[in-house]
């Protein structure tokens, strides 16, 4: 059984932690998402400056949906999110994740990704699945040194906020597969 209060809660990682989103957050982490424009064209959706609000919205919205808002020490760092939670099948997607530009490449994705999955395994979940836009190699990479399996392209899978019809790389890591 999944719990899902336990998922939702705040975290605290490796000099990383997040927060849920609230409304307190919202033009701190508009402001972080309009530091980079041009990578919201490889996204799903929009959530640079004209398309931030509609998307948070549909994120925290959505009842399958937990949001977190990501700081590197004191500093906001960018965002993420538990997507499309199944309890039945005990799954889960981390996506939507966003980083502020200085700190991609610094490590910080390993922390905040180690945290996210050992609350979500802690929580019930077995497995956890990362679906990334196919041209988006530094994601992909990035699951590579994370230790997720690639699992294969779903062609076509969707289309994104520019029309783009998308495909998707999916990856996953499982609970018994984890730090093992």
């Amino acid at each position: 059984m999944i719990d899902l209060d336990r998922l939702a809660q705040p975290m605290t990682g490796d000099g990383c932690r997040a927060e849920p989103f609230t409304e307190t957050h919202r033009d701190a982490l508009k402001a972080a998402c309009a530091e980079d424009n041009e990578i919201w064209a490889i996204y799903a959706n929009n959530f640079g400056p004209d398309g931030f609000d509609a998307s948070i919205d549909s994120y925290v919205q959505n009842p399958r949906n937990r949001t977190f808002v990501l700081f590197n020490g004191d500093e906001l760092a960018g965002m993420s999110s538990y997507l499309g939670i199944d309890e039945a099948r005990e799954v889960l997607e981390i996506g939507g994740t966003y980083y502020r530009p200085h700190l991609r490449g610094s490590g910080f994705n390993r922390r905040v990704k180690d945290m996210m999955l050992e609350r979500a395994f802690a929580s019930g979940i077995r497995r956890v699945e990362f679906r990334v836009d196919s041209r988006n190699k530094r994601s992909q990479a990035a699951m590579k040194k994370l230790g997720a399996v690639r699992e294969g392209v779903m062609r076509a899978d969707r289309i994104t906020w520019t029309g783009h019809v998308r495909d998707t790389v999916l990856f996953s890591i499982l609970r018994d597969e984890w730090r093992s």
